[in-house]
């Protein structure tokens, strides 16, 4: 993991296109602004997580031939 030090206002680049901006500093709490692609998602880790949960649950899940007919009627 690299560790950056930055302060209000200052900001970290991401590849060409990617930047990180520091907006605001309250106590223990950092507010950071995000400038990308839309073609790049962006979650917080605790909603990524879910969704990869979410995606080995559904890969993993086996449906009948009838259950999918049942979706096409």
């Amino acid at each position: 993991m690299l560790a950056l030090t930055r302060k209000l206002n200052e900001s970290i680049m991401i590849g060409n296109d990617i930047e990180l901006s520091i907006l605001e500093i309250k106590g223990d709490q950092v507010k950071i602004g995000i400038s990308a692609p839309k073609s790049v998602p962006i979650y917080r880790k605790e909603i990524y997580i879910q969704i990869q949960e979410a995606n080995k649950e559904s890969a993993n899940s086996q449906a009948s031939l009838e259950d999918i007919k049942k979706l096409f009627q």
